[in-house]
């Protein structure tokens, strides 16, 4: 029998050996070149193409070990590489039309903008470990997740996928959510790299934007989400950027991503977006879906390319390394993902506690909310809010078990017209509202005739009006209103009833012409599995709002710094359905790296809700900003809970002005929950980069000698307190 002295030795010898194992085995860089020197040349072009898996195309037989989902690329089963089994997307497993056999559907987190609202990069990441964690259990080993796009045009059709306006937020939420992703061995992507600012003419509409405009934004916002998440893969884009596609940028690809920022993953491409072999030249590593371009221009064309050009072999011998690294940095191999149940009431949970957060109360005039018990007759009008909450379309469209519990077509012939449904996830409003209600009387009416329902609302004792505007993929909101009269209902309700509440469930900002007549608005964007629950806590105050607008609601079309968006517009999902017809340019250097409220701060523009904005039922004030200079910025203040409820706050550090030139940018924020009465000293570093301006010259950040000012608030028009601090001259690597 062992003693205590040999059971110490023994354990002591086993965490030796282990040390040293560890110590000695070969990083995911040193496999990926092992592996990639022992391909055959047959093999070299097996990772670097896939197909769409989707049984979508007459004849198309499917690979056994393939999962229906956006795309398969097959494994090098001699040398143990898995393959790859992709799904879409950044708010939870695709739905794919529900032609998964057995399927029982994925928890829908709420939309981008409202993840973005909760200025939680915890709960973001909380987020992606829920969505990834389902891919996994569907036997899915990557998620084209990680949405990192700044939203520059507020009418873009995909605005609900992304994030914010701001690259400071924007990287901080995305790479904690692919971070989260990955937590499950499994890939996740950043997308889509980069500038891609709308959805009408998608496939070859050009951005146009300077380095140095470029720099200070949307690749700002992609450069931190790379840094907090280490996603294995980044999407480009379908677009034009400065006159090469995304895909086929050396700029893009080669220069910024993997010289400048030392990115050692492989970069895909969008479904359909190869414009031909040369885009492996200049940074492309594998050809996504290739039967949706041209050509399969990543397989024989590059395997013959590569005989006959030692370059071309060396790129090829590259393109394998950098996605065989982010299989093995990624424990794909050694953890294969396995078929098996999901959690669902963890995934229900995440969802519901995002939406609580993400939900923004934009207005509360004469504290209307939380609604109390002398509210003794309710009506709802409108929104479908008697069956389901809306979400967005296209390939990011996910569903629970049994599919959307509505699905109203929007019309079209085309081949992909189906795809054009809004469709509602199965959380009732109604029923929610019904139970919080505590024993008033719930009606509802449909909202389609406004005479009834004004009628009805003069009748009640509190009218909710849920409007809804739906957007998705391959197509841009032609304005912000509210579509089918649903500006009409309102302003006829809130006539009828100075208790008018309205619930927003939209994909972007909209106009509100008739803001003045209501009592209260709530911002829910499109809540996800658990919205209509979520809507109905923070209506009766169980749920305290925290939401803060992660982007400018503009009070006018004329605020913007595009009037219009360019380009012919279309109603298309299909990769490429929209063709060229004449040139098409968005010009981004109009607002460049001003984006949102940047640019109202710029141009002195009032937002009808600006950047940061957001009510809750308690108070709170700052105190004591204080800020010291060095190699890093940190700001010290204190926020207190001056009110009488438990609550969270969203204070906003801001520099507003740099060595003289006025400005405003997002230069720290943090989420702090406090008691009444509770006080907490809060401390931001701020990133050197939100400081620096781009050098072009001398390719690298620099921040000149000077005196620069930050402010506090709540939002990024009610700043208040100010701070200034003098800084030394530097220079910082990209």
């Amino acid at each position: 029998m062992m003693n205590a002295h040999s059971v110490s030795f023994a354990t002591l010898a086993l965490l030796c050996s282990t040390s040293v194992l560890a110590q000695t085995a070969p990083s995911p860089e040193a496999r990926a070149a092992a592996t990639a020197a022992s391909m055959t040349e047959d093999e070299r072009v097996i990772l670097t193409n896939g197909i769409l898996a989707i049984p979508l195309i007459p004849g198309m037989k499917m690979p056994e070990d393939a999962v229906v989902g956006s795309g398969y690329v097959p494994g090098v089963p001699r040398l143990g590489v898995p393959s790859l089994k992709e799904t879409d997307a950044t708010l939870g497993v695709a739905w794919e039309f529900g032609l998964r056999k057995n399927d029982d559907g994925a928890t829908a987190l709420p939309a981008g903008p409202a993840i973005g609202s909760t200025w939680n990069p915890a709960l973001a990441r909380k987020g992606g470990e829920v969505i990834g964690a389902e891919a996994r259990a569907k036997g899915f080993n990557v998620m084209l997740a990680g949405g990192v796009n700044i939203i520059r045009d507020p009418r873009n059709g995909r605005s609900f996928e992304y994030i914010s306006e701001d690259p400071l937020l924007s990287g901080l939420i995305a790479g904690e959510a692919v971070a989260g992703v990955q937590s499950n061995h499994i890939i996740s992507t950043v997308k889509h790299f980069a500038f891609n600012g709308q959805e009408t003419q998608r496939s070859f509409v050009n951005s146009l934007i300077s380095e140095k405009n470029g720099r200070e934004s949307d690749l700002l916002a992609f450069e931190i989400a790379i840094e907090r998440g280490n996603p294995g893969a980044v999407m480009c884009a379908y677009n034009r950027v400065n006159g090469p596609y995304a895909c086929d940028s050396d700029w893009l690809l080669n220069k910024v991503l993997k010289r400048d920022w030392r990115y050692k993953g492989f970069v895909m491409s969008d479904w359909g977006a190869v414009p031909g072999l040369h885009a492996a030249s200049n940074g492309l590593d594998q050809q996504s879906a290739a039967m949706l371009d041209k050509a399969n221009f990543f397989g024989k064309p590059l395997k013959d390319a590569a005989a006959k050009d030692p370059a071309m072999a060396a790129r090829l011998k590259d393109m394998n390394q950098r996605i065989l690294y982010a299989i093995y940095a990624n424990g794909l191999d050694t953890n294969p993902s396995v078929k098996g149940p999901r959690n669902k009431a963890a995934g229900l949970a995440t969802a519901e506690a995002i939406a609580k957060e993400g939900i923004v109360l934009l207005r509360n005039e004469h504290d209307v909310l939380p609604l109390t018990a002398n509210a003794r007759s309710i009506v709802v009008i409108g929104g479908y809010a008697d069956t389901g909450v809306l979400s967005g379309g296209g390939s990011s469209q996910v569903q629970g078990e049994g599919g959307p519990v509505a699905a109203i077509p929007v019309g079209g012939d085309g081949p992909m017209a189906f795809l054009a449904q809004e469709q509602y996830h199965r959380s009732n409003p109604l029923r929610a509202i019904t139970t919080q209600a505590r024993g008033a009387k719930v009606s509802f009416q449909r909202g389609n005739n406004v005479g009834e329902a004004a009628d009805a609302a003069r009748k009640a004792d509190v009218a909710i009006v849920f409007a809804t505007e739906w957007r998705t993929e391959g197509t841009d909101s032609f304005d912000l209103a509210l579509p089918n009269g649903q500006d009409q209902l309102i302003a006829a309700v809130a006539e009828a009833n100075p208790n008018t509440i309205v619930v927003l469930e939209t994909g972007g900002p909209v106009l509100m012409p008739w803001l003045n007549k209501t009592a209260a608005v709530l911002e829910a964007w499109y809540p996800g599995a658990r919205g209509g629950e979520a809507i109905a806590s923070i209506l009766f105050g169980q749920t305290n709002p925290s939401g803060h607008l992660p982007l400018t609601f503009p009070a006018s079309l004329d605020d913007l710094p595009r009037r219009t968006i360019e380009g012919e517009r279309t109603n298309t999902l299909a990769p490429g359905g929209d063709k060229p017809n004449v040139e098409v340019n968005a010009d981004y250097n109009i607002d460049g790296s001003d984006v949102g409220y940047r640019w109202n701060a710029r141009k002195g523009k009032t937002a009808l809700f600006p950047f940061g904005h957001g009510l809750t039922y308690t108070s709170f004030a700052y105190d004591d900003l204080r800020i010291t200079g060095g190699k890093r910025v940190t700001a010290t203040f204190t926020v207190r809970n001056t009110g009488a409820r438990e609550g969270a706050d969203v204070p906003q550090l801001y520099l507003v002005s740099a060595v003289g030139r006025k400005l405003q940018k997002l230069a720290g924020f943090d989420k702090v929950s406090l008691k009444p009465g509770e006080a907490r000293k809060v401390t931001i570093t701020v990133d050197p980069r939100i400081i620096a301006e781009w050098d072009t010259d001398a390719n690298g950040w620099r921040i000149g000698a000077g005196s620069y000012e930050f402010a506090l608030g709540a939002s990024a028009s009610t700043l208040k307190q100010a701070a200034r601090v003098r800084l030394s001259a530097q220079r910082l690597k990209p």
